[in-house]
């Protein structure tokens, strides 16, 4: 079991560190949660993305006072922390598709953490939540400077107060530009 561990850990070391692109460094503006983005290289395959803004969400369960059941959505303000590793750059280039500003398949450690409601139909707990998880997610470049991301993943959330909880799926979507 031991050595089949170490083997599937030394496979996944291989593909993810292995690749002969060096990740770049971009800034984003995204209008889909309108906010701003940079992406810096942190080696070959991986990057840290560091995004700000204002984003459209729906409320965790349980960490909602004035809603009891129904769908809650909120407006908060954000700050969204990922490290991408990116694992498929040389099997596009084979296949001449793009790898600029970093398009690729990724899995990543992602980090969030939103403010206080600016508006919806949801009041937070304390006005201050986290979330952090694994993701598995596609950014690409299309056009001149147009970028699409979506990642997914698990996550676990709680706030200040000490209350969390285990969410199965957490999906994000961004449209934006590339500068």
């Amino acid at each position: 079991m031991k050595r089949t561990m170490l083997f599937i850990s030394s496979l996944i070391t291989l593909t993810l560190f292995s690749q002969e692109k060096q990740t770049e460094n971009i800034w984003r503006i995204n209008f889909l949660n309108p906010g701003v983005e940079y992406e810096m290289s942190t080696g070959n395959a991986s990057t840290l993305s560091i995004g700000t803004g204002i984003g459209y969400s729906i409320s965790y369960p349980h960490t909602d006072l004035t809603v009891s059941s129904g769908f809650i959505t909120s407006f908060n303000p954000f700050l969204d922390v990922q490290h991408k590793w990116f694992y498929n750059f040389d099997k596009r280039k084979t296949k001449g598709l793009n790898t600029t500003n970093n398009s690729g398949n990724f899995v990543s450690a992602r980090f969030l953490t939103r403010g206080e409601s600016l508006f919806g139909n949801s009041n937070g707990t304390d006005g201050l939540d986290f979330a952090v998880g694994p993701t598995w997610g596609i950014q690409r470049k299309y056009g001149k400077n147009f970028h699409l991301l979506f990642d997914m993943g698990p996550i676990y959330y709680f706030d200040v107060n000490g209350n969390g909880y285990y969410f199965p799926l957490m999906v994000q979507l961004n449209l934006g530009f590339d500068l």
